[in-house]
Parts: structure tokens; C-alpha cells; sequence
């Protein structure tokens, strides 16, 4: 019952996409323009790091607000321990499923970094300050967003395994697995070269 509930809250959270809001007040379909993904980094590309930010705040707060929900539903209702836990973690999934696969958006949507970045903020305030250290300096000593993504997964992997055990980090291998295919086609352009750098992203004018 619990887990049901969860997940429903969850993906609903998760169809709350900011770029498609975005994009509908600036008329313009993120999704299918600049890199085709429907984030905060392909906003950035596409309109200027103001509507990057905002995307971005969209995006991460309502992992976190979908956690803070389910977190106060189960202590009201006695849950705590290992228990709370892993339903944190089935939250953080399912809110990660809704915002990569909407039902708002042909179940087509973004790849659920920032989500991710959400939940870490709710789950554990060191696995947070870890998963997100990595994913800066990741980023920035590649110069690619999506290595950085890659290394914080790793990092919540692991932490995950230390902090709380094997059952949720079950749940994130699930995501690291669903990540790394979601950026299959970002791996690609990296190795061709093509794919679109932190730098540049610098240089688009805010508009």
C-alpha cells in the first residue's frame, strides 16, 4: 500500500516539467530544439542561463517536495528505520521516472538530473554535499555536463551502499542504468566530438 502510494506521488511530482512550462511561455518546443532534451542544460543552449536557472529550480524542487510529502505521510503513520528509507529512495525513483517519461509530455521527457539533485537534498545531507561535489568537479575538469552526471551516480551508488545498505541501493543501481541509457546518444557525441560544452554554455547571452 505504501509503496503504491509513494510511487503515485512520486511520478506525479515528477510530470511537473519545467521546460515544458518554460517552453510554453516562451513558445518554443525544448524538447525537440538545440540538443533535444528536455533540461535545465538544453534551455541554457536555447535561451540564456536566466530560463536555464529556472528550469533547473523547477526541476529539482519537486523531487525535494515530493519527498518532504511522503516523508511527513510516513511518520504520521509510524514509519521509520530501514523501512522510511527505502520508501525515500522509491519516491526519488518514481519522481525520476514521471520526469523522464510524463505522461504530460507522450511520455517523453527529460533525463532527471536535476530530480536527482532534488533528492539527494532530502535523503541525506552527505550523500547531498558528496553526489554534488563530484558532479562539479566532474564537470568542470571535463568540461561535459553529462561525465559529471555519470560520476555523481557513481558516487550515490556508493554512498547509498555505505550509509543505508543493499536495498536501496538496488534502486540505484536501477537509476544508474537508466541514466546511462539516457545519455547514450551524449556519450556518442562526445566521443565525435560534437557534444555541447559547460564553456560554451558561458557564452550564451541571458535573455
Amino acid at each position: 500500500m505504501y509503496f503504491l502510494m509513494v510511487s503515485m506521488i512520486g511520478y506525479l511530482f515528477g510530470c511537473l516539467h519545467g521546460s515544458q512550462l518554460v517552453g510554453k511561455w516562451k513558445s518554443i518546443d525544448i524538447k525537440n530544439s538545440g540538443v533535444k532534451n528536455a533540461g535545465a542544460s538544453n534551455t541554457t543552449i536555447l535561451l540564456g542561463w536566466k530560463y536555464g536557472v529556472l528550469v533547473a529550480f523547477i526541476d529539482i524542487f519537486k523531487a525535494t517536495f515530493a519527498i518532504l510529502l511522503v516523508l511527513y505521510v510516513v511518520s504520521e503513520n509510524g514509519i521509520y528505520g530501514d523501512m522510511q528509507t527505502l520508501l525515500v529512495y522509491t519516491t526519488a525513483f518514481f519522481v525520476i521516472i514521471g520526469h523522464n517519461y510524463p505522461v504530460t509530455m507522450k511520455f517523453n521527457g527529460g533525463k532527471g538530473t536535476a530530480s536527482l539533485v532534488g533528492a539527494l537534498l532530502v535523503i541525506d545531507w552527505k550523500v547531498a554535499v558528496i553526489g554534488i561535489g563530484v558532479l562539479f568537479i566532474f564537470t568542470l575538469a571535463t568540461d561535459y555536463l553529462v561525465i559529471g552526471v555519470l560520476f555523481m551516480y557513481f558516487s550515490f551508488l556508493i554512498t547509498t551502499f555505505l550509509f543505508f545498505g543493499i536495498d536501496p541501493t538496488l534502486v540505484v543501481i536501477l537509476l544508474s542504468m537508466l541514466s546511462i541509457l539516457k545519455h547514450m546518444e551524449n556519450y556518442k557525441r562526445i566521443i565525435k566530438k560534437e557534444e555541447t560544452k559547460l564553456s560554451s554554455m558561458y557564452k550564451k547571452k541571458i535573455s
